[in-house]
């Protein structure tokens, strides 16, 4: 299966991201996401096979989980149900692509952590806090918090996005949308994450992104994907140390050891790793869904 190129569709190209490609199509977005891989805000030069299609099909089957919970921007993921025009493509949309309606996206990032990992670690190893929430003293790494933390960051379309208290987050959204969209990211996360667990994933954090569609909060962009959310193995988990995972972790874990200093261009990854980073995606479908990967 192929990956989509600018030149070769016949649409407006709507916007270019690390990973996913975003065209216009009438009054509606075409989203492709592509087997690019990115860590530390680089793009890397291998792609991950297949790695576009496992994320699509993840957003996808979330987003019909969650349909009664909060609407989303997904319209069709089927290549036959997008306008005739695209129907020659299939090859490289299948799987791959979905067809979304517009929304007047809010410009934070609405972050779920569920245990204490990652920068969330490096912080309060530093000083006791998470994004300025003070903690109780004593946790151990990957250790899980009490209750799920809801720390928002501004969404910046080049660099790091930076943390913001809820407060902040009101002053640029609104508080009426800030308590409604804090209340949403919280509730998924907490029936997601239960979910997952019964399949063997620990859901530790994971990112949404919301927007309004005909004046209606709505879920939008991808949603408990390994690219937006850590995914440990449930029978692997102990508290105290980091977790193996099923999300692009091995791949920054990798990177570490080649002496790269982030801002040269990237090393090549190695076979292992460019299978390794597949299967473990692939698994996470599978586990997920209760599917086997048949693209």
């Amino acid at each position: 299966m192929g990956v989509v190129t600018q030149t070769e569709l016949p649409l407006k190209v709507f916007k270019k991201g690390k990973v996913r490609d975003v065209y216009g199509v009438n009054d509606e977005l075409l989203l492709i996401v592509t087997d690019r891989i990115s860590a530390f805000d680089v793009v890397l030069p291998n792609p991950i096979p297949y790695k576009g299609v496992c994320l699509t099909q993840i957003s996808k089957f979330w987003f019909d989980f969650f349909k009664d919970t909060v609407p989303s921007h997904m319209v069709t993921t089927e290549v036959n149900q997008f306008p005739a025009a695209l129907h020659a493509y299939e090859d490289v949309l299948k799987g791959r692509s979905m067809l979304v309606k517009k929304a007047e996206v809010f410009p934070v990032e609405c972050i779920v952590r569920g245990y204490i990992s990652g920068s969330a670690w490096k912080s309060y190893q530093k000083d006791g806090t998470v994004c300025g929430i003070q903690l109780p003293g004593g946790m151990k790494e990957s250790e899980q918090f009490n209750e799920p933390l809801f720390t928002p960051s501004t969404k910046a379309d080049t660099g790091h996005d930076i943390n913001i208290s809820f407060e902040e987050m009101g002053e640029i959204i609104g508080e009426d949308s800030a308590e409604e969209i804090k209340q949403l990211s919280l509730t998924i996360y907490d029936i997601a994450s239960n979910y997952a667990l019964e399949k063997g994933i620990i859901i530790a954090d994971t990112k949404f992104e919301f927007g309004r569609i005909n004046d209606r909060i709505a879920i939008v962009d991808e949603l408990l994907t390994p690219d937006s959310s850590r995914f440990w193995p449930a029978d692997q988990y102990e508290s105290g140390k980091g977790q193996p995972s099923f999300d692009k972790q091995y791949v920054r874990d990798y990177l570490s050891t080649t002496g790269w200093d982030k801002k040269s261009p990237p090393p090549q990854l190695p076979e292992e790793v460019i299978t390794g980073t597949q299967q473990r995606y692939q698994e996470a479908y599978e586990k997920l869904t209760g599917k086997n990967f048949m693209f």
